[in-house]
């Protein structure tokens, strides 16, 4: 029954962080929000507020290893599955599109997580410094929109363009959109959490590997939809600023905001190896990001083929 919970929990999440994001886009742009600021803000919280109520959820629950193991694990599931699997089916054209900027903040996030981690548990401290990288890097990325006109390009797309936006849809199912993903999101975490720890007791398995693989992918899936969707278009660009915001979101916001709620012990297992992995993962995109190479369909395999090593190493 666990794992029918657990798969209960996954869908709720889901389908309630998909209301929301159409909630409050369609709300947003109602009262006459900017599309730039909605996709900015209303859609990268919705988008990630699966991750961030698991965490919470888990803390709430005292599984601190099963609310590390997610960040960790969908970081490390984000680089080798959601852009493996993509790539293995209809290739990522990155060779035309520049990133090497967010590549490198997001390198730099993840230095900077797994320094203090070394010096852990992470405190309200240590989350009120990621919050405040996470600000200044937004504010830098806005700057740099303002000088290359980024703003008036994004502006000159048609509206219609923003996932999820009904120009026709009305107040009542606003509403219950908004109210659905607020009530779905937490019931989905807390019924995924709770279940994940029943099944890693019932298996000997730690709730730190539970965390890094099953709620890891589960939390992946709205990423690996997104970028398979802009491989097929032939959006590389598309795919890998997903790929490298959302991470550099789990890192910074969501580890963030949950220390300050109460501090988040860092397992000596995350220290010595899943860390690592993590940030080897990230290090894989040089070629693709520095010296603009495709990620062909060969390349896709071995990414895909390194993140089942890395499943049967933790599991086993």
């Amino acid at each position: 029954m666990a794992w029918i919970f657990v798969v209960l929990g996954l869908v709720t999440l889901l389908l309630a962080g998909d209301c929301l994001v159409k909630g409050a886009v369609n709300l947003s742009l109602r009262l006459g929000i900017s599309t730039l600021v909605v996709s900015l803000t209303v859609v990268a919280f919705g988008t990630s507020a699966p991750e961030l109520l698991i965490v919470l959820s888990a803390m709430a629950d005292n599984a601190p290893g099963l609310a590390m193991g997610n960040v960790i694990g969908s970081n490390t599931a984000n680089i080798l599955l959601v852009l493996g699997l993509p790539a293995m089916a209809a290739g990522l054209y990155t060779s035309e599109f520049d990133t090497k900027k967010s590549f490198a903040l997001m390198i730099f996030a993840s230095v900077l997580f797994i320094a203090l981690a070394f010096v852990g548990p992470f405190t309200w401290l240590h989350g009120s410094l990621l919050l405040v990288v996470l600000a200044v890097i937004l504010l830098g990325q806005a700057a740099r929109a303002r000088r290359e006109n980024y703003a008036a390009a994004v502006a000159a797309v048609p509206v219609r363009h923003l996932e999820g936006l009904d120009p026709s849809m009305r107040g009542w199912k606003i509403l219950l959109y908004l109210l659905f993903g607020l009530v779905g999101l937490p019931v989905g975490a807390k019924v995924l959490v709770v279940n994940a720890e029943i099944i890693a007791q019932d298996l000997g398995v730690p709730e730190t590997a539970i965390g890094l693989t099953l709620i890891a992918v589960g939390t992946s899936l709205p990423e690996l939809a997104t970028t398979t969707v802009a491989a097929i278009r032939r959006q590389a660009d598309v795919a890998l600023g997903n790929v490298i915001g959302s991470n550099m979101f789990n890192l910074l916001a969501i580890i963030g905001i949950a220390a300050l709620v109460g501090p988040i012990p860092v397992a000596e297992g995350f220290l010595r190896f899943d860390l690592w992995v993590m940030l080897a993962s990230s290090l894989l995109l040089v070629p693709f990001v520095l010296f603009r190479q495709n990620i062909t369909r060969i390349w896709g395999a071995a990414l895909t083929l390194l993140y089942m090593v890395y499943l049967v190493i933790v599991l086993v």
